[in-house]
């Protein structure tokens, strides 16, 4: 039986600025966030310290990664199975690096899986931490009550409801198109109405900040996985 929710809505005040161009959703959540732990620190610096995607846009690793280099705590909830097996999390949990390391030795053709690999290695050895857990209104309401906004790798086609995307100036198209990845924050939930809030850096969005139910956002993550996301990236300041 699943524990009640409490009743409390709760809402962290996260401000998001639009991001820059139509790459850069990843750091200007990053920065988001810093923002709203005093940690001043400019988007472009952001995006000069991570490099890209070959196909653009980054990963939430990388921004991981970022956030540990800066004295952060940071942990990944993962849901990418293409990337993580669930045995991996189960107890007694194996060097997670090991295995990571182990299957891209089997999967060297794909070049993707490779890639997030190094990334994951870089994020473990700084100390990142990386779970698998059930994707639930108790997982995000934990967060935003113990004061960390959840910043949130999905899918953007499933989001916005729109057509998916295609060439290097991802326009939409139905038939040659292609899921797209984004990322929000989130930063309230209201568990009575079962509605979730976020700040999202997409500039055509309706304002920066608004509320949608927790089931779209949930499959919006959970489709992710399509765009090697599907997950959330939990950071804090150590104490």
């Amino acid at each position: 039986m699943q524990p009640s929710l409490p009743s409390t809505r709760i809402s962290l005040p996260v401000s998001m600025r639009p991001q820059p161009d139509g790459r850069s959703c990843g750091p200007t959540s990053l920065q988001a966030v810093y923002d709203y732990h005093d940690d001043q620190l400019g988007v472009h610096e952001i995006i000069e310290a991570i490099p890209q995607l070959e196909t653009g846009g980054t990963l939430a690793v990388q921004l991981g990664c970022h956030a540990l280099c800066r004295g952060y705590a940071a942990e990944i909830y993962t849901l990418n199975l293409q990337l993580f097996d669930p045995s991996w999390f189960h107890v007694p949990r194996p060097d997670l690096a090991e295995r990571l390391r182990a299957q891209a030795e089997h999967k060297s053709h794909d070049a993707k899986l490779v890639h997030a690999t190094d990334q994951y290695l870089d994020f473990l050895a700084l100390g990142g931490r990386v779970e698998l857990e059930v994707l639930d209104e108790g997982l995000i309401h934990r967060f935003l009550m113990a004061d960390r906004p959840v910043l949130t790798g999905l899918s953007a086609t499933f989001l916005y409801d729109e057509a998916r995307e295609h060439g290097d100036d991802d326009r939409p198209d139905d038939v040659r198109g292609e899921p797209t990845g984004h990322f929000v924050v989130v930063c309230g939930h209201d568990p009575l109405l079962r509605t979730v809030e976020v700040v999202d850096p997409w500039p055509f969005a309706d304002g920066q900040r608004h509320e949608l139910s927790f089931d779209r956002l949930a499959c919006a993550i959970l489709l992710g996985v399509l765009t090697y996301d599907a997950n959330l990236l939990v950071l804090h300041p150590k104490r």
